[in-house]
């Protein structure tokens, strides 16, 4: 850590760079909103929105199985009880009995319920409220090293398996025809996403850590023509945003996590309104041609 802390020093010279804390949140903003562009991606285009938000909310019942049984680790208990329900969503959803917004509107709604029944005896619930809005700024070393090796992780698998995600979520019934098997990479994509979005609760928060996967995709993609552009844009206005959003909460002293998604939202409505107007100007420019014709 000593190298990255040196470098910070002469890149940044600034007040802020001082400190172990920010420099840390700097590293985690570097290895997290990469993951998130490109993660958000698919999670846009399958419309998985709702269960990354249904994850993300489910943290807090995770929380109280661990508190139940003596689990000191929180992180543990949450990423036992993401994954857990992530399979049981899927195994839900490919049964075909519901839709899918409704399975995992029923799932969520019940472990959310289920938590903070369990972590409201007695009044304890307050204790646990840090992990609403997250703090980034408690990230610690060993936690980085974590980063580090799912940040890996995601760009080994993404490099490895990302035609055959993007064949999936277009055309299953396409995806069996050429001999790929729909639900190992279905589940592959679905566990590594309640992976990503459950360790980064914690600095996130649970309120916001839906939002900062699914803005950075919807902003690339209204003015993306391709999948390298949307791939590029989702990741650099992640990136973008999570560096925006640390250096105006630690001005302004408040929570990082909504500060970061409010920047993304700023991100969302610039490119709409870009997409708005090239769709116009490409309407002119074909009435134009038919006239011509």
């Amino acid at each position: 850590m000593s190298l990255w802390y040196n470098i910070v020093e002469f890149l940044f010279p600034f007040q802020w760079a001082q400190y172990d804390f920010m420099k840390n949140a700097l590293l985690c903003i570097l290895l997290v909103t990469p993951m998130f562009g490109i993660l958000g991606t698919m999670v846009v285009n399958n419309k998985m929105a709702f269960f990354s938000d249904a994850l993300g909310h489910s943290a807090l019942t995770g929380i109280a199985i661990g508190v139940m049984f003596g689990i000191d680790n929180a992180l543990i208990s949450m990423l036992g009880f993401s994954l857990l329900l992530s399979i049981a969503i899927l195994n839900v959803k490919n049964a075909k009995t519901a839709s899918v917004d409704t399975i995992i509107g029923v799932f969520s709604s019940t472990a959310v319920a289920l938590g903070i029944v369990i972590l409201s005896f007695n009044g304890g619930f307050n204790k646990y409220s840090v992990y609403l809005i997250g703090d980034l700024l408690s990230i610690t070393s060993q936690d980085l090293i974590m980063l580090v090796i799912s940040f890996v992780v995601v760009i080994l698998v993404w490099v490895k398996c990302f035609n055959k995600f993007l064949i999936v979520s277009i055309n299953p019934t396409f995806a069996r025809s050429r001999g790929i098997n729909v639900k190992l990479y279905d589940y592959t994509f679905t566990l590594l996403v309640a992976f990503i979005v459950t360790i980064s609760i914690q600095w996130v928060g649970i309120l916001v850590i839906s939002s900062m996967i699914i803005l950075p995709a919807a902003a690339a993609r209204n003015i993306s023509s391709n999948v390298r552009q949307y791939h590029i844009y989702s990741i650099c206005i992640a990136v973008c945003s999570g560096l925006l959003g640390l250096f105006v909460s630690y001005q302004l002293g408040c929570a990082t996590g909504a500060t970061i998604v409010l920047i993304c939202s700023v991100f969302f409505i610039l490119t709409y309104f870009i997409n708005i107007k090239t769709m116009k100007n490409h309407i002119k420019k074909t009435k134009k041609m038919k006239k011509s014709v």
